[in-house]
């Protein structure tokens, strides 16, 4: 299917979506308005529209999550 390199590099890029889409689905949570980071990150417009896309977020941290683990189990192998 693919080689090694190639495999690794994926999974290297979907490691980094999933940090990125974590902080994001993190940084968009609905508690977090309630908190003083919330509060003050709320007053901005940017933030405003960036808070309105959280749902979407899960569907490609999700996605990748299940993408990376795939790959991992394949390329690298069963850890148990």
């Amino acid at each position: 299917m693919l080689n090694g390199l190639t495999a690794l590099r994926i999974l290297f890029i979907l490691g980094i979506v999933n940090l990125v889409t974590g902080l994001a689905i993190f940084f968009t949570c609905r508690c977090l308005p309630g908190s003083k980071i919330g509060k003050g990150l709320m007053k901005h417009h940017w933030y405003q529209r960036f808070f309105k896309f959280h749902c979407y977020i899960w569907w490609i941290f999700w996605a990748s999550v299940i993408v990376h683990a795939i790959f991992a189990i394949k390329y690298i192998g069963w850890p148990f």
